[in-house]
């Protein structure tokens, strides 16, 4: 590990592997099949703390990694990792739980374990497992034997026991300012998603003549709108599977991911490059104006859509993202369609659950009733909301600019602390 600036006197550094054991065996002795244990997939994992959450120990004890109370929990896959994905595990059902494969677990055996839980989230320790990280796109993980070399910088328990202390006051203070911002924030997207949901199932005019739509989560829609399945308007495609051996020419195409697809936009900065002959990507590839629909993840998730634009051609998408593609229907009105609520509760009915996460089918998706203005008025209700959206993203850019200098301010804080750059003086009082 390189420091930018010298330790303070009495400070040293130290392997990793000599003050903690990383991933530790684990026994299960006394616990039957059908009890119930915490279970943390790598979604429950936050920036600092988890998402409690529970599931049979017959489901768990296979395949995942096992952890008790008081270790620390810590992502090693991008982005997770760089993300600062890390937990205490505490008040753990049973005292004992499981979590993702890509999860590595730290037992402090010579370390306060709030003074390690708090390095793991500093630049110093990140920077360097950032730069070790193997594989490809988005498969890179931090190895363990680069988390047992990396030095620790190495104060006096009592000296790490003072900066764990001072950490826990300073950055509740932060985070309190961060929930704050974070309520509002959550706030003003309800807001956006009611309004949304409202015009786009019932049009601008408040007076306008309702008839039933047929449909119990749908409600009422106005009289002179058309009600179409899916499958009538448009073709429901699926995408690329990985995995297969293939021989002869490779070329790389962009991939996207359900974790790409956003509702109403794409998030692009973290894209995979796959390899596969231009004959197999030729049926799988993405057209202009196609609607991108998730088939699988969290459950809030399901089937929310954007308008694939040719951001990155040619581009391939993953077997869990479907391609709508319109022959029938415009694709803004069909991506604002599967952004409403009473389209999210359509999904939610048929989707297939497994623990905290779930999926859709093709046949679900084609059987989507979508409403249909006349198209002078679905344009009319797409510039109702462009203008709406305009003026209150001026007001989310605000409150996400804050949150982003309150969290790098919450990390230099970190930094600066465990590695000695705050003098004792300060954190005592």
């Amino acid at each position: 590990m390189s420091t930018a600036h010298a330790l303070p006197q009495g400070w040293t550094t130290i392997p990793l592997r000599y003050v903690c054991e990383l991933n530790p065996s684990i026994a299960f002795d006394g616990f039957d099949q059908d009890d119930d244990l915490t279970f943390l997939p790598m979604d429950r994992v936050k920036s600092g703390y988890f998402i409690p959450n529970t599931d049979k120990f017959s489901k768990l004890a296979s395949s995942y990694t096992a952890f008790e109370d008081g270790d620390i929990v810590l992502a090693k896959v991008t982005p997770c990792f760089e993300n600062g994905n890390i937990a205490i595990a505490d008040d753990l059902v049973g005292g004992k739980g499981f979590g993702s494969s890509e999860l590595f677990v730290v037992r402090p055996a010579g370390a306060e374990r709030k003074f390690l839980f708090y390095y793991f989230q500093s630049s110093s320790f990140k920077q360097d497992g950032e730069a070790s990280m193997t594989g490809a796109g988005g498969l890179k993980r931090v190895s363990s034997d680069v988390l047992r070399r990396h030095r620790l910088p190495f104060p006096s328990l009592d000296i790490q026991r003072l900066i764990a202390n001072y950490l826990d006051r300073e950055t509740a203070r932060i985070d309190g300012l961060i929930v704050e911002k974070e309520r509002m924030l959550a706030l003003l997207e309800e807001k956006r998603a009611a309004l949304i949901s409202r015009v786009v199932t019932r049009g601008l005019d408040p007076n306008a003549p309702l008839k039933p739509s047929g449909q119990e989560w749908l409600g009422e829609i106005p009289e002179h709108w058309g009600l179409q399945r899916l499958k009538q308007l448009a073709d429901v495609r699926g995408g690329l599977t990985l995995g297969k051996q293939y021989s002869g020419d490779l070329f790389e195409y962009p991939y996207l991911r359900v974790a790409n697809v956003q509702d109403g936009y794409l998030k692009l900065d973290d894209i995979l490059t796959v390899e596969v002959p231009a004959s197999e990507a030729a049926s799988n590839l993405l057209a202009y104006g196609d609607v991108l629909m998730n088939e699988g993840g969290d459950i809030d998730k399901l089937g929310r859509g954007c308008v694939w634009r040719d951001e990155i051609a040619p581009c391939l998408h993953q077997n869990h993202v479907f391609a709508v593609r319109p022959h029938s229907v415009d694709s803004d009105w069909l991506a604002l369609w599967t952004s409403t609520l009473q389209a999210k509760r359509y999904f939610e009915s048929r989707a297939k659950r497994s623990t905290n996460l779930a999926s859709i089918s093709g046949s679900n998706v084609k059987e989507l009733p979508v409403p249909l203005p006349p198209v002078a008025e679905q344009l009319a209700i797409q510039q109702f909301l462009a203008d709406r959206h305009s003026r209150l993203e001026a007001v989310l850019k605000e409150l996400r600019d804050s949150l982003r200098l309150l969290s790098e301010r919450r990390a230099a804080l970190i930094t600066a602390a465990v590695t000695g750059q705050i003098p004792l003086e300060d954190m005592a009082s």
